[in-house]
């Protein structure tokens, strides 16, 4: 799914950092026309690109390319992770040498995902230039709860320095792809079995209700190898999966301000009941609903 990132003309990229206890799930496979980047600060994360499974710990340096199909599967209760993406028009100012054509590419010429295990001293220096560029930027709860969100969301990036940000965002780009030579190519990526595939975009696109019989049954596979391999491939078990879905439905419900109650949000969003989700909201926000609600409202 190409996914519009509503960027105003005055900003080249963005650039924000996503925390656990702030930070709703976003599941949805997408693209965009941007170049992202991102940088493990604590933590693991866990992609699907194409046919395969990847897992990012920190001080990893991760770039998707524009036609790479990208989706969150998983990520640690403590991961830190700064996502950057730059405009075309950007990268096409910034590069004018081999030493970066690299980045006017819309897809890796390497097999999966370009990823780097980056020295110390160069992620700390990375870090630093990224962190050089928030103090301007939106309330950190704010950009958790709402960038990049999806096409229903209203939200529209915004920084009290474009221009700083412009700038910073010039060089940050040509200091990240200099450290590609700088740090360790990390292991290669787990292919997925094609059932494994098919259920993570059955769930994602449907409202996560299928039964894991169901599931079976469309993959024409038993539930126990179903089971057993989405865990092993995927990293986290179905269940995991499939309640994360649920909390990102319920966030992407519950922003269009309609006349449901909580509760009715809460169901609509494929929980068994309210203690359910409550459960699960604690498990991955550290505290109750109405706390992290407050914020976003």
């Amino acid at each position: 799914m190409l996914q519009d990132l509503k960027l105003e003309r005055q900003y080249d990229g963005f650039l924000y950092l996503a925390e656990a206890r702030r930070n709703p799930p976003k599941l949805r496979s997408h693209h965009h026309v941007e170049l992202e980047l991102n940088l493990v600060v604590r933590g693991t994360i866990t992609y699907v690109v194409g046919k395969r499974r990847l897992t990012f710990p920190a001080r990893t340096l991760v770039w998707l390319f524009p036609e790479q199909e990208h989706q969150l599967v998983d990520a640690t209760d403590d991961f830190q992770n700064y996502i950057a993406v730059f405009r075309p028009s950007l990268i096409r100012q910034a590069c004018h040498t081999p030493r970066y054509e690299g980045l006017l590419k819309t897809r890796t010429e390497h097999d999966g995902v370009l990823h780097m295990m980056l020295e110390p001293e160069t992620f700390d220096l990375v870090r630093k230039t990224m962190d050089s560029l928030m103090p301007d930027s939106l309330n950190p709860d704010l950009l958790n709860k709402e960038t990049g969100f999806g096409p229903g969301s209203n939200f529209v990036f915004a920084h009290n320095d474009p221009d700083g940000l412009n700038a910073g965002l010039h060089h940050l780009l040509l200091l990240c792809w200099r450290s590609n030579n700088n740090g360790q190519a990390l292991g290669s990526a787990v292919p997925l079995h094609p059932s494994v595939r098919r259920v993570i975009k059955i769930l994602s696109e449907g409202t996560a209700e299928e039964t894991l019989s169901d599931l079976a049954t469309q993959c024409k596979v038993s539930e126990a190898f179903l089971s057993r391999t989405f865990h092993r491939q995927v990293g986290v078990t179905m269940t995991r999966y499939r309640n994360s879905l649920r909390l990102a439905r319920f966030w992407e419900l519950y922003k269009q301000a309609d006349e449901r109650s909580l509760a009715e949000i809460v169901y609509d969003a494929g929980f068994g009941s309210y203690g359910q989700f409550y459960k699960i909201f604690v498990q991955t926000y550290g505290h109750g609903p109405r706390v992290t609600i407050s914020t976003v409202q």
